[in-house]
């Protein structure tokens, strides 16, 4: 019977348990980090709200899962505690979105983006896969057994 871990706003999950899949809710101009191994058959996901720390360093010291520079290590570093290898992990993206900023003012987002894709361009990490931007909510979620990663959006699911 499959179990579902979700990960909240602002948090992290991995797991090794094949039975599992790891899910997030409500992907606006969060992003969803999705990550997998399939030697080991491990997987994570990070949902993060905002692109730079150091707008708040009080809040990244308490949820450092809120921020994609000091989350999207943290999720990495756990996935090499479970014995992964930084090159048999697929990693794909969702989320990015412009849902109640019709104007563009804060491009949230799209600096989400930015910034994860600068991050991963330095450590020389290529994504499988993406779903961003657009005015939509998403749920992304990560099948241990298999690595398979689908994207809901609008009652309509499709694999990533």
């Amino acid at each position: 019977m499959e179990k579902l871990i979700t990960v909240d706003i602002a948090d992290i999950k991995v797991s090794s348990d094949r039975d599992s899949t790891i899910v997030t809710y409500a992907l606006g101009s969060c992003i969803a980090v999705i990550v997998y191994d399939p030697m080991q058959r491990c997987g994570g996901m990070i949902h993060y709200m905002l692109p730079l720390s150091t707008k708040s360093p009080e809040k990244a010291a308490w949820k450092p899962a809120m921020f994609a520079d000091s989350g999207i290590p943290i999720l990495f570093e756990k996935m090499y505690a479970q014995g992964c290898k930084k090159e048999n992990i697929i990693v794909k993206v969702a989320g990015g979105g412009q849902l109640y900023d019709d104007k563009g003012t804060f491009n949230i987002g799209k600096r989400n983006y930015t910034v994860m894709r600068k991050m991963f361009w330095k450590n020389n990490i290529i994504i499988a896969a993406e779903d961003v931007g657009g005015a939509k909510s998403r749920t992304a979620k990560l099948r241990i057994a298999d690595g398979r990663v689908t994207i809901k959006v609008k009652g309509v699911e499709a694999e990533l």
